[in-house]
Formats: structure tokens, sequence, C-alpha cells
């Protein structure tokens, strides 16, 4: 799976369609997006303005018209298939509080066409499992979440209660007493998503009443044990990060203050230390990758990079 630097992050937008308040206040639709074969672009602004307006490209585009289905299949399926060739891989949820990052992630459960990315990536997870009968597999989850540079266990009995991370220098990364529960199925691994969504720290904020106050990771671990040509068993494993960011936000706009802004703080900067990473590893002559700047990237670090894939859904609206 060698690939260059820019083919192994992608960034996809989606792009929300008007609320009914905004439908109500006359507001006009501000983003064109145009796809080709192997590109999308994106036009921001009307013609007649003061500023002209501004072109983008990214790997793919996304209109509202968009479906949870689509996106999943054209964004992060693939990613799910190197996940169970043993690689790493990590798909994100990018954009300002109230763009739809969290529907993108987790959506809803009922009606099934409203599941989000994480369902999708569970149920593919296991379709493929119960297609290979002649290997076993193990699969294992944890969740947690990174609130002002703290990390915590969503999933343990006390989730306020703060994680320390630590290295090894055999194996990596890895967060100290962080909850890991086997799942044998999809219910059992939606069942885990939903104890720990229950334990996000939430909040209102000016731009939106129910607010994601922090950056969650849900991570599958998966385990493949398979008998090779020369009769030997061959193990190989392979993780998939799921991360719902907590929402960029400009104070001006938030008139945040006390609790909020510090939050706001925090958040802001574990985002730009996440776009410095990312630039620092799409960037061919570059050679060192800030990762120990943030929480975040620290905790991602052998998920991001190398034979690793990315992908940021950048959610605007």
């Amino acid at each position: 799976m060698s690939k260059n630097k820019s083919e192994c992050i992608q960034v996809v937008i989606r792009c929300r369609p008007l609320s009914k308040k905004e439908r109500e206040n006359g507001n006009e639709k501000v983003v064109q997006m145009y796809s080709r074969e192997d590109k999308g672009e994106i036009m921001v602004g009307r013609e007649g303005d003061e500023e002209p307006p501004k072109q983008f490209t990214f790997d793919k585009v996304f209109d509202e018209a968009i479906g949870q289905e689509q996106l999943f299949e054209e964004s992060s399926r693939a990613i799910v298939g190197n996940v169970l060739e043993g690689y790493n891989g990590t798909i994100f949820a990018y954009g300002q509080t109230g763009t739809g990052k969290t529907h993108t992630m987790e959506g809803e459960q009922k009606p099934k066409e409203m599941r989000g990315v994480m369902s999708r990536c569970f149920e593919a997870v296991f379709n493929c499992i119960d297609a290979h009968k002649d290997a076993q597999f193990l699969v294992r989850a944890s969740y947690l979440e990174i609130y002002k540079e703290n990390i915590r266990d969503l999933l343990s009995p006390n989730p306020k209660n703060k994680l320390i991370m630590h290295e090894k220098p055999d194996s990596g990364v890895y967060v100290k007493d962080l909850s890991s529960f086997i799942c044998k199925n999809y219910q059992e691994m939606q069942a885990v998503q939903n104890t720990g969504r229950k334990n996000k720290s939430m909040g209102e904020t000016k731009m939106n009443a129910r607010s994601s106050r922090s950056h969650s990771v849900f991570t599958l671990t998966l385990e493949c044990s398979e008998l090779g040509p020369d009769g030997k068993d061959h193990i190989r494993v392979g993780k998939l990060n799921m991360v719902d960011l907590a929402g960029s936000e400009r104070q001006s706009k938030t008139d945040a203050s006390g609790q909020r802004l510090e939050e706001a703080i925090k958040i802001n900067l574990s985002l730009t230390c996440l776009c410095q990473v990312i630039s620092a590893l799409t960037d061919t002559k570059s050679s060192y990758v800030p990762y120990r700047d943030s929480q975040l990237t620290r905790l991602l670090q052998d998920s991001l990079g190398g034979n690793t894939k990315t992908v940021m859904i950048a959610n605007i609206g």
C-alpha cells in the first residue's frame, strides 16, 4: 500500500443544507460545487459581490443532496478495507460549530438511512469478518475524549477522571487504564458507542445549543489470525480511529467568556496543531512532524502518515 504523502491523506468537503431558520430569514446559498473525475472544486461567494468568488480544490466535494450511505461509500469505505489488511487509518469530521460534524460521524440509528460514518464502519467490518470463514478475528473498541487537553475515558464508570498518555519504545503511544471492550458483532459495538456518546462533554454556545466541547476518538482495533501458504499462522493488526472534532469557533462570533472561552481556546489550539501535522505530512520537503504539540496528534501518531490512510471530512455551511 505504498503511496506518496498526498495520496495517503484526502480532504473531502460536505456542505450542509440551509436550516429552516436560514431559509425563513432569506439567506442564500453562497457555495457552488463542481465535481471532476479526479478532484472537486468549490466556489465561495456570489457574482456581483465586492470581493470576487474564491475557488478551492479538494479531493472530493459533496453538496447538501448527498446521503449518509453515499458519503460513506465514496469517502470512508476504502479505509475499512485497509484496516482489514492490517493497516491503521483515521477518519476525521472537521468544521465550525453547527456544520454537521456529529451528523456525519454518528447520524441517527433510525431510520437506517440516517446512520453515520461510524455505524457504517462497524457494519462493514463485521460483514467482512463474516465473509472470511477461514480466518479468526478479535475486535476491540475504546472511546475517549480530549477535553481542554485532558484525556477522559467515555466508557468508564467515572468518565470525568483524567487519564495519562505514555509511550513505549516497541509499541508506541498508549493511554494508561483506558477501557477496551471485545465486540463480537455490530450490535455490541454500536452499544459501546451509544454508552460513550452519553458521556461526551457538551455545552451551549451562541452558535449551537448543543455543541461538543471536546474531541472524541472511537478506536476499533482488529486482530486477524490466518493460515498462510507456508502452513503457519500469520497475525495482522489494523486500527481505525473515528474522530469527531470539536467545532472550530471565532471568539468574536461566539461572545464566549469564562469556561466556554477557555474551552474554545484549547479547541482552536488543538485544531491548529492538527492542521500543522497534516500540512507537514503532505509536504514532501518536510522532515519534521509536530505530533507532540497536542494530545490529539500525539495520540494518533501511529495512524497518521507512513502507510496509513487518513480522510478529513470537512463540513461547511
